[in-house]
């Protein structure tokens, strides 16, 4: 596997275990849909967390939350749909992301609940 998948699986743990630790229920990571894929849904007992992990080695380039564009949100938020069809989810959804970002050899985790909202097409 190459570095950089090693890294992304590595921050998805630690971003899973900051939100259970933190109390909440993750009900399914790496959920895929048409192939489009969910890092980490989850709930907080009041809403349906959809979590993208964005993991970096160093954020001297771009925080690694810079990393999600307008058409990365459309894409989430067409497989968040079909999650929530699938699932016959009737909770309000909230789009979080969680940087990993590795300094001075520890992982520092950023958790930004409500980072971005749906588009209205």
């Amino acid at each position: 596997m190459a570095d950089h998948n090693d890294l992304g699986k590595l921050g998805e743990d630690l971003a899973a275990k900051h939100m259970l630790n933190a109390g909440y229920k993750i009900l399914d990571r790496n959920w895929i849909y048409q192939k489009k894929e969910l890092d980490i849904v989850a709930t907080d007992g009041k809403c349906l967390v959809v979590v993208e992990v964005k993991s970096r080695s160093t954020d001297y380039f771009e925080h690694p939350a810079d990393a999600i564009t307008l058409s990365k949100i459309k894409f989430l938020c067409r497989a968040t749909q079909g999650y929530v069809d699938m699932k016959d989810i009737e909770m309000e959804v909230r789009f979080d992301v969680i940087s990993v970002i590795k300094r001075n050899g520890k992982f520092e985790i950023e958790h930004i609940e409500d980072a971005f909202i749906a588009p209205v097409d």
